[in-house]
């Protein structure tokens, strides 16, 4: 039975039971696929909230995770935006679909998320720590490489989805007075 109805996260599964949970990219792991119960829905509770996420990764080791978000119905779901939801708040964009994200697993720098912005930060004297297998199996799998750069990934998802994401959220996740 295959992990779920994407191709694309059915491949990067299979690299997971192969390599381990966070063994191939810093903080990042696949968990259990669409389940409303789980990570969003500590977010809202709202039907029309949770019906158009389908978390399914961690993110990072502190609790923040990622989810595909159904702008609209397409129905090939790898083609759907990445949003982040960070662990002490804030949600944004970063990825406009699937295989940007696992451009982005390729720099092996876990995903910091807070109130203003979600970025991969990796500083010049830090030594990059590649995951070899996982760069090979980018390549092999997809045509992919490691990106240059990656908040041009993460610039280019928000100049496109952004404001969309930030409008569609906004009433779910204000507060209730």
């Amino acid at each position: 039975m295959p992990y779920s109805p994407i191709p694309e996260l059915n491949a990067l599964w299979s690299l997971q039971q192969r390599e381990g949970f966070e063994e191939y990219a810093k903080g990042f792991g696949l968990t259990e696929y669409a389940d409303p119960s789980g990570l969003i829905a500590g977010w809202s509770k709202d039907q029309a909230f949770l019906s158009r996420l389908i978390p399914f990764a961690q993110a990072n080791g502190s609790g923040s995770f990622y989810a595909l978000w159904r702008f609209d119905d397409r129905p090939d779901l790898a083609t759907l935006p990445v949003v982040v939801f960070g662990d002490e708040g804030g949600q944004h964009v970063v990825a406009r679909n699937l295989r940007e994200l696992f451009q982005l697993l390729a720099c092996n720098v876990e995903i910091s998320v807070d109130c203003e912005e979600a970025y991969f930060y990796q500083d010049e004297d830090d030594d990059l720590d590649v995951n070899d297998e996982y760069v090979e199996w980018l390549a092999s799998a997809f045509g992919l490489t490691s990106p240059e750069d990656p908040a041009l990934i993460v610039a280019t998802a928000q100049a496109e989805f952004g404001e969309p994401f930030a409008t569609w959220s906004a009433p779910f996740l204000t507060p209730s007075s």
